[in-house]
C-alpha cells in the first residue's frame, strides 16, 4: 500500500522542511521506499548557471529512493515571494496538472511519499486554486507544523478546522520547537492538546545546528 502525505504550516518558516527531513529519515527506518516532493519552491541559491532550493536538496537527500532536482521541484522560482505572484511576473504558469503529474510519477517510485507545501494551508497557487484544492483532489493525508511560538495556538486551530472543513483527513500534528526552550513551551503545546483532535505525532526539540540532528533520538511517530 502506498502511503502519501501533505505537510503545512500554521505559518511560513515554521521549520516544515526540517520535520520533513526527519519523518522521512523514520519511515526509511521502518522499511519504506521514501521519497520527498517540492512541487513549488520559491527562493534559490546559484550555482553555476542555475540555481537550487535548499528545501528541495534537503528533501532530496532525506530520501531512500534516488530522485533528480526536478522530480523532487517541478517548479521552482529564485526570488523569495508567495509563488502565484511569481508566476504571474514570470510568466510561469503553476497548474495542479504538472503538479499531479509529478506526484504520479514517483509514486511509482516510492511508497511512502511525502509532499511539502509552501506557507500555510491556504498558499495560492494561482487566481483560481489554492494548495488546498490540490490536496483535496490528490486525497492526501495532511500533517501540520505548528512552530511553538507567540501567536501558534491561534493559527493551529483555525488551520486544522479550515482542513477538517474541507473534508479532508488530518494525519497529525508535530509541535517544532524553532527558538531555545523557555517556561511557556510546555504550557503552549498542553493547550494545543486540549484543543487540537487529530493525533498528536510529537516533539521536535530545538537545534541550535540544523545540519547535526540525531534522527534517532527524536521521538515522533509515523502518522498512519
Amino acid at each position: 500500500m502506498i502511503k502519501k502525505f501533505f505537510i503545512t504550516g500554521t505559518d511560513t518558516n515554521v521549520g516544515k522542511t526540517i520535520v520533513s527531513s526527519i519523518l522521512l529519515k523514520k519511515a526509511t527506518m521502518s522499511g519504506y521506499q521514501t521519497a520527498g516532493y517540492k512541487p513549488v519552491s520559491s527562493g534559490g541559491q546559484k550555482k553555476s548557471s542555475s540555481f537550487f532550493n535548499q528545501d528541495a536538496i534537503l528533501l532530496k537527500k532525506s530520501s531512500s529512493i534516488i530522485l533528480s532536482d526536478r522530480e523532487v521541484n517541478p517548479i521552482a522560482f529564485f526570488e523569495n515571494a508567495p509563488p502565484h505572484i511569481l508566476s504571474k511576473f514570470q510568466k510561469r504558469s503553476i497548474k495542479k496538472e504538472e503538479l499531479s503529474l509529478g506526484l504520479s510519477n514517483i509514486t511509482k517510485k516510492s511508497n511512502w511519499i511525502l509532499v511539502e507545501g509552501a506557507g500555510g494551508w491556504y498558499t495560492p497557487l494561482s487566481c483560481k486554486d489554492t494548495f488546498s484544492s490540490w490536496v483535496k483532489q490528490e486525497k492526501l493525508t495532511v500533517i501540520i507544523i505548528i512552530a511553538i511560538k507567540l501567536g501558534c495556538i491561534n493559527h493551529a486551530i483555525l488551520t486544522e478546522k479550515a482542513i477538517i472543513s474541507d473534508q479532508i483527513k488530518c494525519g497529525g500534528w508535530i509541535a517544532n520547537n524553532i527558538f531555545p526552550k523557555d517556561k511557556y513551551n510546555m504550557h503552549y503545546i498542553q493547550t494545543l492538546l486540549n484543543y487540537i483532535k487529530s493525533p498528536f505525532l510529537g516533539v521536535v526539540p530545538y537545534f541550535k545546528n540544523k545540519n547535526r540532528i540525531n534522527f534517532k533520538k527524536i521521538k515522533i511517530k509515523l502518522p498512519k
